[in-house]
């Protein structure tokens, strides 16, 4: 279902086979969280690029329910999208959502009890029912449910949170061929099943989780849990050391990266895949990602060592989807920076948003204009900006993978 085309120095480049077609990696998949991405249809998504999408089987079972997407024919068909789809498992959301107020659930080794945030009603969610929701979603792709602390816990309540992770993974994956077997999915029609490797900025314990969940066998692994510390600094060696670990002809998933320099270095160690709201969010808030010059891979390859810092503080369970490591002077790197058009300066700025960008925005708005949706709070401005990143982003994938001219 994998093979590798090409490897240089850590960096790979590779195609995944998959029930809705062929991908190349590494790449990038925008969040449809709740079976879409904000305020893009179908055809924007495609223009921008996009091949395949993230969904969370955690918010799609409380809304819209799982019966309502089954009754639809699954998820393709539900949100009406030909391309490959991955489901996260939720596990994040719902490990977070207790994490920050213990009165919404209780975490035991056999299972997780929360309440809904939508209506507070309670939910049980095992192991082997988070497999039966992703299978009900009909998706290509999923991911096992998952103990993902945060990374500033003691080291003991990591090493717990790796063993419930180990013991959820082995459950898993007997349910998952459970549902092979019961719903007689062919060996073609298999979708593929990633384990998640915890153990916070612990080694020993991210080389302990992934031996064991190699053991169990997976089509490819996840870094879980956070990719910075407590201060937003870039686990640069844990990461490194992690995808070391996995299997060569295994995928490689970095859940949640993120920003343009951190996907560079998770490629450049050999990642392949990687999810994030950040193009979307920052866009429906004008914020957007610009070429300081004509893209190239090598220009993207020499990234400054701590590059990157801020943005890595972007997670949703501890500052929610307004924080953002752009508001503060925004962020900047060696191939790209990143600007807010709200601000004054861009008044009567005629210019296209980025002259190296070929994107429905830049190919026929100003920034001028642009500025100008936004101060009248009109919808098509948080449309096109999100366009843009998106753009930004595949295109930046495209370099990684080899396709586009340097």
């Amino acid at each position: 279902m994998f093979r590798i085309i090409s490897k240089k120095d850590g960096k790979r480049t590779g195609e995944i086979k998959t029930r809705k077609g062929v991908l190349k990696t590494p790449f990038f998949m925008p969040d449809a969280t709740r079976a879409f991405v904000k305020s893009l249809g179908n055809d924007d998504l495609k223009k921008s690029g996009v091949e395949v999408l993230c969904v969370n089987a955690y918010h799609l079972y409380l809304q819209p329910g799982l019966e309502i997407i089954k009754k639809a024919g699954g998820i393709h068909k539900f949100m009406n999208w030909d391309g490959p789809v991955i489901s996260d498992s939720g596990g994040y959301q719902i490990f977070s959502l207790i994490h920050k107020n213990p009165e919404m659930g209780k975490i035991t080794d056999d299972e997780v009890i929360f309440r809904s945030p939508l209506d507070g009603k309670k939910h049980i969610l095992t192991p082997e029912k988070s497999i039966q929701i992703q299978f009900d979603l009909g998706v290509d792709m999923m991911v096992c449910l998952d103990d993902p602390p945060p990374n500033y816990y003691p080291k003991e309540k990591i090493k717990k949170a790796v063993e419930r992770t180990l013991n959820w993974a082995e459950r898993c994956k007997t349910e998952y061929e459970k549902q092979i077997k019961e719903r007689k999915i062919s060996e073609k029609e298999r979708p593929l099943l990633f384990g998640v490797i915890q153990g916070g900025e612990h080694l020993d314990l991210r080389k302990y989780c992934a031996e064991d969940l190699v053991k169990i066998g997976f089509n490819g692994y996840g870094f879980g849990a956070r990719h910075v510390d407590k201060d937003g600094n870039f686990l640069e060696k844990v990461l490194r050391y992690t995808a070391d670990l996995i299997p060569e002809e295994a995928l490689r998933f970095a859940l949640g990266v993120g920003t343009p320099e951190d996907i560079v270095k998770c490629a450049s160690y050999g990642w392949d895949m990687f999810d994030c709201v950040i193009p979307t969010r920052e866009g429906r808030h004008g914020r957007l990602f610009i070429w300081k010059k004509n893209p190239s891979l090598p220009e993207m390859l020499r990234i400054p060592k701590q590059a990157g810092l801020r943005c890595g503080g972007v997670l949703p369970f501890e500052k929610g989807e307004k924080s953002s490591p752009f508001k503060k002077g925004g962020l900047e790197g060696d191939f790209y920076k990143t600007i807010n058009i709200n601000n004054g300066i861009y008044r009567s700025d005629f210019k296209p948003v980025d002259k190296n960008c070929g994107c429905e925005l830049c190919q026929n708005y100003t920034r001028a204009y642009l500025r100008h949706l936004f101060s009248a709070k009109e919808p098509l401005a948080m449309r096109l900006a999100s366009i843009h990143n998106l753009y930004f982003y595949l295109k930046l994938m495209e370099l990684l993978q080899g396709r586009a001219s340097d």
